[in-house]
């Protein structure tokens, strides 16, 4: 049986990459789902792919208007609202401060934040009275970056740490109505771009060959796939299956985060052991 057959949910930077991915999970598992971007040509793609189970708003994260919108046409649509994903974003690509041109800092600081950190915060306001009538859920995309420095320059990671805060206070506010949680995925092979104001809006962290230089770096050993990471998302939004968690994040990482001191991992011995 599908675990969100029934269930309505709006994904944010839908268009492509994880967000793309979250929504043909979502989809496969039975949902309905209204797909949210900045896009017109990523949502004209996205609409050829499906049918009834699809519908899509072009707009900004950055706009109440806009998330106002977008929720208003999931219910004209669905008649109601089960899940709502917190997903676009960019990334500074690792931009430290002291590269970050001093010119530059207020623009990009307050586009990443905006789209980042106040995007969610939008989508979460425009949402709740139709999340609480569905007693549903909000999940955000964090980031290993949420825990952790170097996944990110500082603009990336003060934004993904804030997310967190945002969840677990949210979390708070919404219950017993509806549970706010966060999956954070590690690095991923995906469309992610940067900041305009760095001149960034073009590059995209597949350009970097992720799955190529970073295996030898993680526990793991593999970069997933977006969809490999859309999983734990189903997961949050299932009513079946998460019954009980509100104010989390899923650790998503790769193993980032037991990452030993001078040794990626302790079991590099145990396949030649044990696999024939």
């Amino acid at each position: 049986m599908s675990s969100l057959k029934g269930e309505v949910a709006l994904v944010t930077g839908a268009g492509s990459g994880l967000g793309r991915a979250i929504v043909d999970r979502f989809i496969e598992e039975g949902a309905q789902v209204l797909a949210f971007d900045q896009s017109e040509e990523k949502l004209a793609a996205l609409n050829s792919c499906y049918g009834a189970e699809l519908s899509s708003y072009c707009g900004d994260v950055r706009s109440l208007q806009d998330n106002k919108r977008a929720v208003a046409l999931c219910l004209e649509k669905y008649a109601k609202l089960d899940c709502a994903i917190g997903n676009a974003g960019i990334w500074d690509y690792s931009t430290s401060l002291d590269a970050l041109p001093e010119e530059r800092i207020d623009l990009s600081f307050d586009e990443l934040f905006h789209i980042n950190v106040k995007g969610y915060m939008l989508l979460a306001k425009a949402a709740l009275p139709a999340l609480v009538r569905s007693e549903g859920s909000l999940v955000f995309t964090v980031s290993n970056a949420g825990f952790y420095p170097n996944g990110g320059g500082p603009l990336y990671t003060a934004a993904k740490h804030a997310v967190v805060g945002l969840i677990r206070q949210l979390a708070f506010e919404f219950a017993p109505y509806v549970k706010v949680n966060g999956v954070a995925p590690g690095p991923i092979d995906s469309d992610l771009r940067g900041p305009a104001a760095l001149g960034m809006s073009e590059t995209s962290i597949s350009s970097l060959n992720l799955p190529k230089i970073v295996p030898s770096s993680i526990p793991t050993a593999k970069v997933p796939t977006p969809a490999e990471y859309a999983g734990a998302y189903v997961w949050y939004a299932s009513r079946r299956d998460n019954i009980a968690s509100t104010g989390g994040v899923h650790m998503s990482d790769t193993g980032i985060g037991i990452r030993g001191i001078g040794t990626v991992s302790g079991g590099s011995e145990l396949g030649a052991k044990y696999k024939l």
